[in-house]
């Protein structure tokens, strides 16, 4: 083993990719060392790219996706072993005293650490990550598999199984694109009636192979009328940015029905209070998961052979790689194999 490794840093807020030669980290008392296999790209990453997330110091490697190997414990580790196979995701650490910690809600930590962006993710060869960060990978997956599970699998896995939606209940998933193809699959594997509402007709035959019962193009119908001829949806999941899509659904909650938003959109979301006063319904918001919840997102995409649709690029390549995540160009990860 080399002193040394390769990593994509952003040297500036709205700066270039730079590959560059650093030493290899050394984890901390209360840390891991990863040897990194696999690291998805997000579109979170645009807050490091360019700097719009407060407080980010720089020169950064971004990257909270990431799936590999642990070869080095700190000295204070006891819960895990060098050769055991872990991923990191975008919650990378909380504080354990603080009033959210101390109820058990690390995702609201008010210290909480983010991988990649308050401390170095997994656009290198390595990364060190607080060992309260760390989800077991199962064997049965993939490292360029799991990797965007830890982060798109997550939010969409953890915001319906924490829905009141049953096995049998109507479940409409809005978007079939990097988070929708994978809450589609989840939806399905759980035993909901699954609805996949989508403005691009050219993806039903991907929806219904990913397990969808329905597809709605909601370019040509109204998808709140369709999900009312089809009973009223017990939950909508919307994963799709924008806040039209968000507001086309409400209608079509059946009582006591909820819109799950996961994909933010850059404006505000205007609602029909009457809607959701008729159907007791409501619209939330939904985060993605601490490393617990990844780790049963792990282990159960394992379980049901749930896996993401992606494409592979070297560090060499981060570049067009990120550029074909932040286009929308890419089907539907885009995962770099440093």
């Amino acid at each position: 083993m080399t002193d040394t490794m390769r990593a994509a840093v952003v040297p500036e807020a709205g700066g270039e990719f730079e590959i560059v030669d650093r030493a290899i980290p050394e984890p901390g008392p209360n840390e891991v060392r990863i040897a990194v296999e696999a690291c998805g790209i997000c579109h979170s990453d645009a807050f490091v790219k360019e700097g719009t997330y407060p407080d980010v110091s720089y020169p950064r490697v971004p990257g909270h996706e990431i799936a590999g190997r642990i070869d080095a414990v700190g000295d204070d580790v006891s819960a895990w072993e060098s050769g055991e196979r872990v991923g990191a995701g975008w919650h990378g650490g909380h504080c354990f005293t603080c009033d959210p910690c101390r109820r058990g809600q690390f995702l609201q930590c008010e210290n909480a650490e983010v991988t990649g962006l308050t401390f170095d993710g997994g656009y290198a060869e390595y990364a060190t990550v607080p060992a309260e960060a760390l989800a077991a990978i199962p064997d049965g997956l993939d490292a360029v598999d799991a990797a965007p599970l830890l982060c798109a699998g997550v939010t969409t896995y953890n915001a319906l199984r924490n829905s009141d939606a049953q096995p049998g209940d109507l479940v409409a998933v809005v978007g079939v694109g990097g988070l929708g193809h994978l809450g589609v699959q989840y939806a399905h594997a759980a035993g909901y009636e699954t609805v996949a509402i989508s403005r691009s007709p050219d993806k039903e035959p991907l929806a219904r192979d990913l397990g969808a019962d329905h597809f709605v193009n909601a370019a040509e119908s109204d998808p709140a009328a369709r999900l009312q001829e089809l009973g009223g949806a017990s939950v909508v999941l919307s994963t799709a940015p924008a806040s039209d899509a968000i507001e086309s659904v409400v209608g079509g909650l059946g009582i006591d029905g909820s819109v799950v938003v996961v994909g933010v959109p850059g404006e505000p979301v205007s609602v029909d209070v009457q809607d959701l006063v008729g159907s007791l319904g409501a619209v939330e918001g939904w985060g993605s998961g601490h490393a617990r919840d990844s780790q049963d997102t792990l282990e159960f995409s394992a379980l049901r052979e749930i896996t993401p649709e992606i494409e592979t690029y070297g560090l060499d390549e981060v570049d067009a790689a990120y550029d074909r995540m932040i286009d929308n160009e890419a089907r539907f990860r885009v995962v770099l194999e440093p």
